[in-house]
C-alpha cells in the first residue's frame, strides 16, 4: 500500500493490516523480551508476566501505521495522533522570529492560530509533515517536563521548533513538546530537507504534545474535544477561517 494512490470515487485497493514497529522502538522491546525471557527462564514468573505485558505495550507503542495523506496544495493534515486540548489566538514562538544568523525566513509576530494536539501513551507517537515544503528550521529548546496538557507547557518544556517554507513562500510552524512522561524528542529531518505533505518527521517517546501554528488567515477545521490522527485529518484550508460548532455526544 505504500505510495498507492486512492480517491473517494472508490479506486485504489485499502485492507487492514498490522502496523509496522517503528526501529525506535526495536531496540527496547529486545530488552523486555530478553529481560522477560531471563526471569522466566529463573521460574520467577511474578516479574515474568509484567515484564512481558511491558513488551507488548512497548511494541503497540512504537506502532507505524499506513496513513492515507489527502493530495491537495489548500489542506493542512495533522502533524500527530491525539487529542485536541486548545485552539488559540498567540504569536508564533519567539525562536521563529528572531534572525539567527542563516539567512532563513522568519516569522513575525502577528498572532496566528494555534492549535495544541495532546497525545497520551496510548497514540501514536510518530509526527508527520502537516504540508510539503522545506524544513528552513530545526530548533531545539531544553526545558521541563510538566504535564503536555498545560497552557505553559509551550514556553516551559522541552520542545523542538520546525518551521516548514511551502513553494509558495507560506510559512507553517509546529512544535514537538515533551510531557510528564516524555524524556526525549526523536527528529528524522534537518534544515534544508524537502518534505511531502504526510511524511513522518520525528517522534516523541512516551506521551507529549503537538502544536500547530496555522499561517495567517487560516483558522482550524477542527473542534475542541476532537481526536485527529497524524497524516490523515485535515487541520486547516488556506484562506478559510469561517467559525465551526460541533456536539459532544
Amino acid at each position: 500500500m505504500p505510495g498507492e494512490i486512492l480517491d473517494n470515487q472508490g479506486r485504489g485497493e485499502a485492507s487492514w493490516q498490522w502496523p509496522s514497529i517503528h526501529p525506535e522502538g526495536r531496540k527496547f522491546a529486545l530488552v523486555g523480551a530478553v529481560l522477560c525471557a531471563v526471569v522466566a527462564y529463573c521460574a520467577w514468573e511474578t516479574i515474568a508476566w509484567p515484564l512481558a505485558a511491558l513488551t507488548v505495550w512497548i511494541l503497540a507503542f512504537f506502532r507505524d501505521p499506513q496513513r492515507v495523506t489527502p493530495q491537495d496544495d489548500r489542506l493542512i493534515v495533522s502533524p500527530a495522533d491525539g487529542l485536541v486540548t486548545l485552539i488559540q489566538q498567540v504569536p508564533p514562538p519567539r525562536e521563529l522570529m528572531i534572525d539567527d544568523g542563516s539567512g532563513a525566513p522568519r516569522m513575525d509576530d502577528t498572532p496566528v492560530t494555534r492549535v495544541s494536539i495532546f497525545m497520551s501513551v496510548f497514540d501514536v507517537h510518530i509526527n508527520r509533515a502537516p504540508v510539503g515544503g522545506t524544513v528552513r528550521r530545526l530548533v531545539y529548546i531544553p526545558g521541563k517536563f510538566l504535564n503536555a496538557d498545560l497552557d505553559k507547557a509551550s514556553e516551559d518544556n522541552e520542545r523542538q521548533h520546525i518551521l516548514i517554507e511551502r513553494g509558495d513562500g507560506v510559512l507553517l510552524a509546529f512544535t514537538q513538546i515533551a510531557g510528564l512522561v516524555a524524556r526525549r524528542i526523536v527528529p528524522f529531518v534537518k534544515p534544508g530537507d524537502m518534505l511531502a505533505g504526510g511524511q513522518r518527521v520525528g517522534l516523541i517517546r512516551f506521551g507529549s504534545r503537538v502544536d500547530v501554528y496555522l499561517p495567517k488567515g487560516c483558522g482550524s477545521r477542527v473542534l475542541m474535544g476532537q481526536r485527529v490522527i497524524a497524516g490523515e485529518t485535515i487541520l486547516a484550508e488556506l484562506g478559510r477561517q469561517e467559525l465551526l460548532q460541533g456536539v459532544s455526544q
